[in-house]
């Protein structure tokens, strides 16, 4: 029962396995909490992921463009090329998979009954939104950070 909070798995067993402590609890918690499950709980519509989410896709992007940058790229096509192969749907997903990232999402019932983290975007969107609650509690170095121990940016 992953839609509630009784089957859910402590939240800071991300931070150990991301690499970052949150100075701010409430964006980690933020940032594993959908709007369905805000809507059905009747908490406050600002404390689910989406605009982290939104956040995050931008500060991946960044990153992996640094990274690519730093890696000695300097060709604007073979920058892009290079970061459209790190970055995409199917990639966060498995970097969201590796990590188990669905057991410490608050799903709405809905969610929890179809098992949406089993298809489409719905994991990515989750790994974004945990990247940009990064980014807004530690910053740019502290989201590049956990992207290069998941492996994203290790080899741009």
């Amino acid at each position: 029962m992953r839609h509630s909070d009784a089957g859910r798995r402590d939240p800071g067993v991300i931070e150990e396995r991301i690499g970052y402590t949150f100075k701010d609890r409430a964006l980690l918690e933020r940032a594993l909490t959908r709007l369905a499950y805000t809507l059905e709980a009747g908490i406050p519509p600002e404390t689910h992921m989406d605009a982290l989410a939104t956040l995050g896709d931008a500060v991946i992007n960044v990153a992996v463009v640094e990274a690519v940058v730093a890696g000695g790229a300097h060709d604007k096509g073979a920058i892009s090329n290079r970061k459209m192969n790190l970055v995409n749907m199917t990639r966060l997903r498995g970097l969201a998979e590796d990590l188990d990232l669905a057991d410490y999402v608050r799903w709405g019932k809905g969610e929890a009954a179809q098992r949406v983290w089993t298809s489409g975007r719905v994991l990515a969107e989750c790994l974004e939104a945990l990247v940009g609650a990064v980014y807004l509690d530690g910053g740019m170095d502290a989201a590049a950070g956990v992207l290069r121990r998941l492996g994203l940016t290790a080899k741009a």
